[in-house]
């Protein structure tokens, strides 16, 4: 194995020990424990990730979309699943900008 495999191997094992990703690993854990909502979880944020891919949004569409799902991101169980997966995201996003940036590569 050379250098850069190690390299990435030993920097997975660091994101896979760091705390956000321990806590997105828990939470996802326990909304595993109810398939019924995780299946839920996984509606809404296709949904969302479909809503913010659409170049035609409007903010009624927007807006209707937070209302229907108001009470369902109240729950705490998706609250928390939520803000984990959106912190590790940045996580992950940080170290790839991170990379990039360092690299001199057009």
């Amino acid at each position: 194995m050379n250098t850069v495999d190690e390299s990435v191997n030993n920097l997975i094992e660091t994101i896979k020990k760091s705390e956000v990703y321990l806590e997105y690993h828990n939470q996802l854990e326990l909304l595993r424990k109810d398939p019924e909502l995780k299946r839920q979880v996984d509606e809404f944020r296709k949904r969302n990730y479909e809503m913010q891919m659409n170049e035609d949004m409007d903010f009624g569409m927007l807006a209707s979309f937070q209302s229907e799902f108001k009470s369902f991101i109240e729950n705490p169980l998706v609250d928390n699943f939520l803000a984990a997966e959106l912190d590790f995201c940045k996580m992950m996003q940080k170290i790839n900008f991170s990379i990039v940036e360092a690299m001199d590569f057009e």
